[in-house]
C-alpha cells in the first residue's frame, strides 16, 4: 500500500523582524569592527526554538562575510580570480559579535502549524545595516558592499576632498592626537 499527500497554500507567508548594529571604526586603518548586533524576528510558531535560534546566528554570520569581506573578484575577461578559499576572504568567527535575539510567535493563519520562514530572516538585511551603522559613524554614504577597509579608506579621502564630514571627524591629525572628544573618537 502507498500514499501520498500534499498540501499546497494559496498564499505564502512572510517573517517579519528587525535588525540593529553598533559599530566602531578604527580612524587609522578604517577597519570596521561590529560591536553588537540584535535581531529582533518573528517566525510564526517556534517549532524548535535552538534550530531557529541557530538559522538566525548563522545567517547574521554570512550576512557580515558579505557586507565586510566577501568580494568576488573577476577580470577582463570575466575569469573568476578568487575561486578558492585560499583566495576569497571570509570572517573567523572572532569577527562575529555575540548576536543577541528575541522572538516573536504570531502565528500564520496560512498553514496548519503556524509557521513562517526562519532561514534567510538571518541573512538578507546584514549588508543594510552595516552600511547604515557605517554611515552613522562615519557622516558618509555608503554606495556598495562588501566594505573592505580600503573602500571605507577611500570614501573618507573623497568626502575629504568635497569638504564632507568625514574628513572633519574621522581621519587626519585630530583624531589620531586624541584632540577630538572620546564620543567622537573611532566613528
Amino acid at each position: 500500500m502507498e500514499g501520498r499527500g500534499y498540501y499546497s497554500p494559496v498564499r505564502s507567508t512572510f517573517a517579519a523582524g528587525m535588525h540593529a548594529a553598533i559599530v566602531e571604526t578604527d580612524p587609522d586603518t578604517a577597519e570596521v569592527r561590529i560591536l553588537r548586533y540584535a535581531v529582533v524576528h518573528d517566525c510564526g510558531r517556534l517549532v524548535n526554538p535552538r534550530i531557529v535560534e541557530g538559522q538566525i546566528h548563522g545567517g547574521v554570520a554570512q550576512g557580515i562575510g558579505g557586507a565586510l569581506y566577501e568580494r568576488m573578484a573577476y577580470d577582463e575577461s570575466g575569469q573568476l580570480l578568487n575561486a578558492s578559499f585560499m583566495d576569497f576572504l571570509m570572517p573567523y568567527a572572532t569577527e562575529i559579535p555575540r548576536i543577541e535575539t528575541a522572538h516573536l510567535e504570531t502565528p500564520s493563519p496560512l498553514n496548519p502549524l503556524g509557521v513562517k520562514g526562519a532561514g534567510e530572516a538571518g541573512v538578507i538585511p546584514v549588508s543594510a545595516v552595516v552600511a547604515a551603522a557605517v554611515e552613522d559613524a562615519e557622516g558618509i554614504r555608503v554606495h556598495r558592499m562588501p566594505l573592505s577597509p580600503d573602500d571605507l579608506y577611500r570614501l573618507r579621502l573623497r568626502a575629504g576632498d568635497a569638504g564632507g564630514v568625514a574628513a572633519h571627524c574621522c581621519s587626519g591629525d585630530a583624531a589620531a592626537s586624541g584632540a577630538l572628544p572620546p564620543s567622537e573618537r573611532g566613528r
